[in-house]
């Protein structure tokens, strides 16, 4: 695709997604993220020139689309733990849409495209609840037990306000842990924000299993249920995975078209390495996986946007962009 292009958001074009935000964060930074309570949120506010670069070194390496540093972001949890006002929180989720903005003009301007170019993309990242508790909770979902859809609801509302206000092209609701935070989100944004693009992907505990236990397939199915209800499917740019071991990738995508029938599905992934996360020690552990050798069955599958999530770096995202150009697919 040429610069002069406009995106169109049918198109059959596959597209590739940046790494892990905050895995490569670190590396531009001297203090440590992982375990911080707001993780990569922070340095919006205290380094931002380290923010920008981050998503240049995604940009150089053939990223389609990099996703704001909001993962963590929330206007409660800027002021606990960076002791803002409410009106500052809010401040800092538009600095994160306004520095992703500012690393796609200066990548447009040192390629030599025109600034308003449709691609590279920016979404907003929209984590989940159980990332603003800072337990782990996104990797277990067990918080689904005391909070109710509408508080969920309105818990996303502000963010996602923020982040569409602020000029995103979409937003990618993301690592969510269960079937119930999955459907408020997805309601939210159908029925309050008429004209925004998203997508939905979720977090898995094995190949057939969300985080919370419930089954992948049942879950992404009733996203699609919702979408379709509300006749909306030209606004979703995908359902599917994110921040889950790659080997599980496969048979939960599987288990998801046997169940769609006819129904074709637009299908995300951005899988992590399959290492672990430990909570208690706030690091990664074990033996990861190179992501780009799965990339070939994901795409067999019907999978359309594909990247990384933690722990893939742009030398990875390079490599799946190297990938993804030999295929020669043709909008």
């Amino acid at each position: 695709m040429n610069d002069s292009e406009k995106w169109n958001w049918d198109t059959k074009r596959i597209l590739v997604k940046c790494g892990g935000f905050s895995s490569q964060l670190a590396r531009n930074v001297s203090e440590k993220v992982d375990g911080d309570p707001l993780w990569g949120s922070r340095f919006d506010a205290t380094n931002p020139e380290a923010v920008i670069q981050t998503h240049l070194d995604f940009l150089r390496n053939g990223a389609d689309i990099i996703l704001t540093n909001t993962y963590q972001s929330s206007v409660e949890g800027f002021m606990k733990y960076l002791g803002v006002t409410r009106e500052r929180g809010v401040e800092l989720i538009q600095k994160s849409v306004q520095l992703a903005r500012q690393a796609k003009e200066q990548y447009l301007s040192e390629i030599g495209s025109e600034l308003e170019s449709a691609l590279p993309l920016i979404l907003g990242s929209i984590g989940p609840y159980g990332a603003y508790l800072h337990d782990g909770s996104e990797y277990s979902g067990n918080y689904v037990e005391n909070i109710s859809k509408e508080q969920l609801k309105a818990w996303h509302r502000t963010r996602i306000e923020i982040c569409l206000a602020a000029g995103v092209d979409g937003l990618a609701l993301e690592t969510l842990p269960c079937q119930l935070e999955a459907e408020a989100v997805t309601e939210l944004v159908l029925d309050n924000f008429p004209d925004a693009k998203f997508w939905v992907s979720m977090q898995c505990r094995d190949e057939k299993h969300l985080a919370s236990g419930e089954t992948f397939a049942e879950a992404a199915l009733s996203v699609w249920r919702l979408v379709q209800s509300r006749k909306a499917e030209n606004r979703l740019l995908g359902i599917g995975l994110n921040c889950v071991n790659p080997l599980f990738v496969t048979p939960l995508l599987s288990s998801l078209t046997k169940v769609a029938g006819s129904d074709r599905i637009p299908l995300v992934v951005y899988s992590n390495r399959g290492e672990i996360y430990d909570t208690e020690q706030g690091e990664w552990t074990g033996t990861g996986e190179e992501v780009v050798k799965f990339v070939p069955e994901w795409l067999q599958l019907g999978v359309r946007i594909v990247g990384g999530c933690c722990r893939v770096y742009p030398t990875d995202v390079l490599a799946i962009r190297t990938y993804v150009d030999g295929l020669n697919i043709k909008p």
